[in-house]
């Protein structure tokens, strides 16, 4: 067996779709499947099943999986941290996030980060929607990703880290902005400002409402909070964001926020190919990250 047939196996077993598998790795679909042929041949035994739309890794696909996929991040590892060696770097560290979060989560952090690892090199890798960033993990492109947490991800290890309540964001002459609190089913008529569908918290929040019966249409749709807490400044409607964003900005922006008492809160946090396998830098960013959060 190869690392190519290796690569192919973890990748058919995460998308279970072997044209996308052909897609991501530039080939076709045949040499894929002749990569997963040769390793059940080697093997002696089946390691994914066919199906009508797609394929699944059976009980011995899983196992090998499983151990497969350790095996692939601690040869990646290794091989960055022999290059960075023969370089003489001190290290990289690679995150991929959505474009305003290092301003209301991780500023703080980068500046205690780089008082304590001058000579690494940081990259922020910005990325509006949840699955670009997960994308971003799985092409190796990064190390971690601060993302709303969702559904299980194949081949993605999550760690929530802080539950965020959502606050609807009104200008601060407006009426709503006595009350102290809202709810749900208040919220029926309001000239929404949303962000656009592709966004992992916005549908959250979308089915969160629908649950109480409450189907708000967007009028207005943009890439992220702060851009819909700027609008609500200019009177063009109401904003429903995490209470960090509306907290940071209220000033700023002349808007006042109500918390939703009876939604949800959103969860965000860390994802990474494999915690076990993380350098020790990119375990002391998050460390790091969570003592300066837990402070505030």
């Amino acid at each position: 067996m190869t690392l190519d047939d290796l690569k192919v196996f973890v990748a058919a077993c995460e998308h279970k779709n072997l044209s996308a598998v052909a897609r991501q790795m530039q080939c076709t679909q045949p040499a894929v499947s002749q990569h997963i042929v040769r390793l059940e041949k080697e093997l002696g035994v089946s390691l994914l099943e066919r199906r009508a739309r797609g394929v699944e890794p059976t009980q011995a696909g899983q196992l090998f999986y499983e151990h497969v996929l350790e095996g692939l991040d601690s040869i990646t590892l290794g091989v960055r941290q022999l290059e960075q060696l023969v370089a003489g770097e001190m290290g990289s560290l690679g995150i991929t996030t959505g474009g305003t979060t290092i301003k209301h989560f991780m500023s703080n952090t980068v500046v205690a980060f780089r008082e304590r690892y001058p000579s690494v090199k940081l990259h922020f890798q910005s990325a509006n929607t949840h699955r670009r960033c997960i994308e971003a993990l799985r092409n190796e492109q990064v190390d971690l990703a601060f993302v709303t947490m969702g559904e299980a991800i194949k081949g993605i290890e999550q760690r929530p880290f802080v539950e965020m309540p959502w606050v609807l964001v009104v200008p601060r002459q407006d009426k709503l902005a006595t009350n102290k609190r809202i709810h749900a089913k208040q919220l029926k008529n309001i000239s929404y400002i949303g962000l656009k569908e592709s966004s992992t918290s916005q549908n959250q929040l979308t089915q969160q409402l629908q649950d109480k019966g409450v189907y708000c249409q967007a009028i207005t749709t943009v890439d992220d909070w702060d851009t819909a807490i700027q609008f609500v400044e200019m009177g063009l409607g109401y904003a429903i964001t995490p209470e960090r964003h509306a907290d940071n900005l209220q000033k700023q922006h002349n808007v006042a926020y109500l918390p939703i008492t009876d939604l949800p809160p959103v969860v965000f946090g860390w994802a990474s190919r494999r915690w076990k396998s993380l350098p020790k830098i990119a375990e002391d960013f998050v460390n790091l990250f969570e003592d300066v959060n837990r402070k505030k």
